[in-house]
């Protein structure tokens, strides 16, 4: 088997830069020849890529730091737990998500103790929160509050998180299904 110091492959692969002198001297080989003088090439390329030193590929800002912190602020120093998710959360994109569980979370914070005494958020879909409302009339009241309700909404957790109200009063009992309906008009008078 030829080597490098006999003029091989290897010394015609290596010659110059990667691809330049692999051509003309892997064209007249083929097989298991042609695959140990690409070998030979890759293996001489690592030899002289080992012997170059390395560069830095980070963006030179980011300097790995070493040793202790000192006495001034460090990005090593312990941070708070508040300020760690809040770093979390924006990187992985979970404002709104965080918004919308804080309008059902902090109800009352976001709305004040008198509504939210008489109201729960239902649910909130494409910036449409539902509300029902303990009776009629406090859903009547409500949806006079709208535009009010939308600015403290805005106000705690941000613009565009909820864009409409629908309020509603209870839901009335339905007696169109059940284990024990009976085919028939309803009830009539059942109430008199």
């Amino acid at each position: 088997m030829p080597s490098e110091a006999d003029g091989g492959p290897a010394a015609s692969a290596g010659a110059g830069p990667a691809g330049a002198g692999d051509a003309g001297a892997e064209a007249g080989k083929a097989g298991p020849e042609l695959a140990r003088a690409v070998l030979d090439a890759a293996l001489a390329r690592r030899r002289e890529a080992a012997r170059q030193p390395r560069k830095r590929t980070g963006g030179g800002g980011e300097r790995r730091l070493r040793g202790y912190s000192g006495p001034g602020p460090d990005p090593r120093d312990p941070q708070l737990f508040g300020a760690v998710l809040q770093r979390l959360m924006k990187t992985r994109g979970w404002e709104r998500p965080r918004a919308e569980a804080t309008v059902f979370g902090s109800w009352e914070k976001v709305v004040g103790p008198d509504i939210a005494a008489h109201s729960r958020p239902v649910r909130l879909d494409a910036g449409v929160l539902t509300v029902e409302a303990e009776s009629t009339a406090w859903a009547t009241q409500l949806r006079m509050l709208t535009g009010k309700l939308l600015q403290q909404i805005a106000g705690e957790v941000g613009h565009n998180v909820v864009t409409r109200l629908n309020i509603h009063g209870p839901a009335a009992p339905s007696w169109s299904r059940g284990p024990r309906r009976v085919q028939g008009r309803g009830p009539r008078d059942t109430y008199g």
